[in-house]
């Protein structure tokens, strides 16, 4: 039976926490089927965000004449988009791993495993321990049990982001932010985009009004079909058929030559027994853990997607930092998840941390709205900004208690509120910030000075 000091399952974020084990002279293995980086690096963020680049450049040109600029598009690539996107990316992971493989302590699996007991996995037909074990072993697309889907050839995110040439038309399945961001993406190369949505609006998690308006912006793009719920998909004449009703009963059915599953993540905790460890799960499978991350079983930790916190590289980067603090230099340090922010990159950005009003609402919690317009800021007139806003909710006191925005670099944006209510400072504090002119970070001013006045 091989024996570690720390042993690591996902090689995501939780690369990062065998790395810092291998510094600190303990002997580390460090589990990883696939390439190194997870899901971020290979199957989500990063290549997403480098596809939706070329779609914006695409669309800058096809919106030059806004500027009295005369230009066209004679082509798109899209293959050589992918094609370089698998390079960079994949030769990342490739260093990654040589890297690891000649670190001093560490040994890495390129294999799934799965818990024999408590501390014990099986890799390559042998028991392995370890002293302290991480679960880092991320998340996959949901591919829910509906009528017909496993007979025909579906996309999930990861298949749709590898695409070397757009389909003429796709449906997708869902309208949160995996789902928008690969309609924009393949809108923009000239797949006809068709969404399929059970709640009432696109993005249904976001701040109401910010979804509304997404909704809005999104039906000139897409083919948008709110407050249906898939039941079935088929094949009619050589296309792929989602079939969906609302919940009174009205049916609908859409064609197009692919369809995407963008319903959600699911965590890999039932690819392990995390049973036979004793670790605990909830309802929807993620790892059960406490503040300083640990869970129901002794000595072992659990972080990133699995663990369920909040399903964001940040979120996973971040609390790798206490992993490290609680399993590597036994400081224990418990994780504060507190103003966590997240962003969608459509186009517009959209952007959002802390409670939405309808929360607040919810919790019966008294509040106040500031909101500040693009359109009424300098630079956004500049850019001939038609749509985008940021709307900042506080106490009556000052305090901040959230903010949620859609528009030009909303994502960037964000991060002075989020400093703000990390640090405690109050929307009167930013509104007497001074802001850049004619920068878009005045609108962050000019919501808190709406909530201060």
């Amino acid at each position: 039976m091989a024996e570690f000091d720390v042993l690591v399952i996902g090689g995501g974020t939780g690369n990062n926490v065998a790395a810092a084990a291998a510094e600190a002279g303990l002997e580390t293995a460090l589990v990883e089927p696939g390439p190194l980086g997870g899901t971020c690096l290979n199957r989500g963020c990063n290549p997403s965000k480098m596809l939706i680049q070329a779609a914006n450049a695409a669309n800058h040109v096809r919106e030059a004449d806004r500027f009295h600029v005369d230009a066209t598009i004679a082509s798109t690539d899209h293959a050589a988009v992918v094609d370089e996107m698998d390079e960079l990316l994949g030769a990342i992971a490739e260093e990654m791993e040589a890297r690891y493989r000649e670190t001093e302590h560490l040994t890495l699996f390129d294999e799934r495993t799965k818990f024999l007991d408590e501390r014990t996995v099986e890799l390559g037909g042998q028991a392995v321990t370890a002293e302290k074990t991480v679960v880092a072993a991320g998340s996959r697309p949901i591919v829910p049990p509906i009528d017909g889907l496993d007979e025909v050839d579906f996309l999930t995110s990861q298949d749709a982001l590898s695409l070397r040439e757009p389909p003429e038309s796709l449906v997708i399945m869902g309208g949160g932010y995996i789902a928008v961001e690969l309609g924009y993406v393949f809108e923009s190369v000239g797949t006809d985009v068709t969404i399929v949505e059970m709640m009432d609006s696109l993005l249904p998690r976001e701040d109401d009004d910010v979804a509304r308006t997404f909704t809005e912006i999104a039906a000139d793009r897409h083919h948008i079909h709110t407050g249906y719920r898939v039941t079935a998909v088929d094949k009619i004449d050589g296309e792929h058929a989602v079939h969906a009703e609302t919940e009174a009963g009205e049916e609908l059915t859409v064609t197009g030559s692919e369809v995407l599953v963008a319903l959600g993540r699911r965590p890999n905790s039932d690819t392990l027994d995390v049973d036979a460890a004793g670790i605990a799960v909830d309802d929807n499978g993620f790892i059960e853990t406490n503040e300083y991350l640990e869970t129901s079983a002794e000595n072992v930790w659990a972080q990133g997607d699995i663990a369920g916190n909040a399903l964001f590289k940040h979120s996973g980067d971040y609390e790798a930092r206490d992993t490290v603090s609680n399993v590597v230099h036994e400081e224990r340090t418990p994780i504060d998840l507190s103003a966590m922010p997240h962003t969608i990159f459509t186009e517009p950005q959209i952007a959002g941390v802390g409670a939405t009003e309808q929360a607040l609402i919810e919790a019966g919690t008294e509040y106040v709205v500031g909101r500040a317009a693009y359109s009424d800021s300098a630079m956004g007139r500049a850019k001939k900004l038609e749509h985008g806003f940021l709307k900042l909710l506080a106490a009556p006191d000052g305090e901040i208690l959230g903010a949620h925005a859609i528009g030009e670099q909303a994502s960037t944006l964000l991060h002075e509120v989020v400093l703000a209510m990390r640090t405690g400072l109050t929307a009167e504090e930013v509104a007497g910030t001074i802001h850049a002119h004619p920068t878009l970070s005045k609108i962050v001013g000019s919501a808190a000075r709406d909530v201060s006045e």
